[in-house]
């Protein structure tokens, strides 16, 4: 454990390390200096992640710091590059220019959260009591854009609450609500959804009892993003949605019905909505004149991509681009500012970098034995992974523009504090999935088996009733029934005894039962001479088996000796 202490720590050093010659190197090509104002900030800034490392490293010890470091370095990557943008934006005299001092700001903020969320939540399975009342928060922080005076329209799109000179996007929170309900849900009727209902074109469809609330769920939030014109957080909803029931249920067919509804949903928002459309337009046709000069046509794409296209291999170097040129540089195409002054080879080490995320999320989800934690894992992981997809794809022309942000790097203080958020939940439940678990159960595996021990004990009472049953009706008639735990080892002799010779303990003579006709000696030598002599039960004999046979036969023959 301390050496795995040290190798992290220097780590977190070179991390500290790459920032800081970043800074200094950007600074002296575009001032000359180091602005003083960025002193304060950036040391409170690494003194915070050292701190917030620190209580990982006690309340989380078996967490996967990898996770940690890696969402790190891309946040620091992105203010880096952020206070550079605001350079360019003042110099141009437009834009922001106060961004990248917000974002640390934020960064301190989103880690001072997490710290205390790593803190309080020590068993994530605690969420799963909440499923329902994230539910209900997740679809207030979707209805609260759509308040009068509180909801506010950037961009077209209405998906902001003001408060005060700030915006909040609260669909970024809500996606975690929502992931929390999806998976307690999903965990809850996983075998319903996996077993019940019928086929359909060799396709196993769930019923609607189980499937219908978190599709009434699902369709709610996918209203109220269109009508708010977020289609990018929508189709971000509903992958979420497609991902964690294929987790659930197993059945590949559901991937091709996602694909089914995703295409379908994609024709009707293109003939519906206007800006859809443009967007659609734009991404056929971004170089051709008519669509540049549009209203709302491809020119800010067109510009992203020049930008990312004159980086070449290894770029033109921190302070010596021109990132100012492109719209919305620092938030929406933060990625081709990087790949102007980082080059191809930058970019793809940042992906990279987002693939060991993905990865290491990914075994998190294999190696958890809870249903509810990979589940949740799964959501979380792969809606990070198709929002890195989609903001890059987008940029790339792969797919249209959806407005969604590049996650840990893009500027806006909603995106980095719920993707923190959503990071470090997913240390909190790698915590567990790494503990050493050698005579400790998880809470499922100990149900199950408690379960299917009851169910046994059941059984067992049920067994013994009825051979209990069995003996009360067989002893009138003088028969031997052996049971499960009665029958005699193999060569064995077991002997009946008369009524007359039964022993009744504290009972005299006058209070011992009289025999029965069935019990007499005379009867019982009677029935056993016919069975040995016919080698079947006489017609009115009940049948009896061939080791009871020889138990009355060896009994016929002990009295005869007396």
């Amino acid at each position: 454990m301390i050496g795995n202490r040290v190798r992290q720590s220097f780590m977190l050093i070179f991390i500290f390390a790459i920032t800081a010659l970043g800074l200094f190197q950007m600074f002296m090509r575009i001032n000359g200096t180091i602005p003083s104002r960025y002193m304060l900030p950036l040391t409170v800034m690494f003194a915070v992640i050292v701190a917030v490392w620190v209580v990982l490293c006690t309340f989380q010890r078996y967490s996967s710091q990898l996770i940690f470091f890696c969402v790190i370095l891309l946040s620091l990557i992105g203010i880096t590059e952020i206070i550079r943008i605001d350079h360019e934006n003042r110099t141009r005299g437009s834009g922001a220019i106060n961004a990248g001092m917000n974002q640390i700001i934020w960064l301190i903020i989103a880690l001072v959260i997490c710290a205390a969320l790593s803190i309080l939540l020590r068993n994530y399975r605690l969420l799963r009591k909440f499923s329902y009342t994230s539910m209900v928060i997740g679809i207030l922080l979707m209805f609260s854009p759509m308040v009068p005076g509180l909801g506010k329209t950037i961009g077209g799109a209405r998906i902001w609450i003001g408060i005060g000179s700030h915006t909040v996007q609260p669909a970024e929170f809500a996606k975690l609500f929502i992931a929390v309900f999806f998976a307690g849900y999903l965990f809850d009727h996983r075998d319903q959804l996996a077993v019940g209902g019928r086929k359909f074109l060799r396709m196993r469809l769930p019923r609607l009892r189980d499937l219908g609330p978190i599709l009434i769920v699902w369709a709610l939030c996918m209203g109220v993003l269109v009508l708010q014109r977020d289609l990018g957080t929508s189709l971000l909803f509903f992958a979420m949605f497609v991902c964690m029931l294929y987790v659930s249920t197993g059945h590949s067919s559901w991937i091709l019905i996602g694909l089914v509804f995703f295409g379908v949903s994609a024709a009707a928002a293109s003939r519906l909505f206007g800006h859809v459309q443009n967007r659609i337009t734009a991404w056929l046709h971004p170089f051709d004149d008519s669509v540049y000069t549009a209203v709302g046509g491809s020119e800010q794409l067109v510009k992203g991509i020049f930008g990312l296209s004159s980086g070449g291999t290894f770029g033109t170097g921190l302070g010596k681009g021109h990132p100012g040129i492109t719209p919305l540089a620092n938030s929406d195409f933060i990625f081709s500012s990087l790949g102007e002054e980082l080059g191809l080879t930058g970019i793809l080490a940042i992906l990279s970098i987002y693939l060991i995320i993905i990865a290491a999320g990914i075994i998190t989800a294999l190696k958890i034995k809870d249903g509810f934690g990979k589940l949740l894992i799964a959501g979380l992981v792969f809606t990070m992974a198709f929002q890195v997809f989609i903001v890059v794809g987008g940029i790339t022309l792969v797919i249209p523009l959806t407005g969604l942000t590049l996650p840990y790097m893009a500027a806006g203080g909603s995106s980095l504090t719920a993707n923190m958020i959503l990071a470090f939940i997913i240390l909190i439940v790698s915590n567990d999935a790494h503990k050493p678990q050698d005579d400790k159960l998880t809470d499922t595996v100990a149900m199950e088996a408690l379960e299917a021990l009851q169910a046994n004990e059941k059984r067992r009472a049920l067994e013994e009733a009825i051979e209990e049953r069995d003996q009360r009706d067989a002893a009138p008639r003088g028969r031997h029934v052996f049971t499960r735990d009665s029958h005699p080892a193999a060569g064995a002799e077991e002997v009946s005894e008369p009524a007359e010779t039964r022993e009744f303990p504290g009972m005299d003579a006058e209070e011992r039962p009289a025999a029965s006709e069935g019990d007499s000696p005379a009867a019982t030598d009677s029935t056993a001479s016919d069975i040995s002599a016919s080698g079947s039960p006489a017609p009115d004999t009940p049948a009896v088996s061939e080791e009871a046979t020889e138990v009355i036969d060896l009994s016929g023959e002990r009295k005869e000796e007396q």
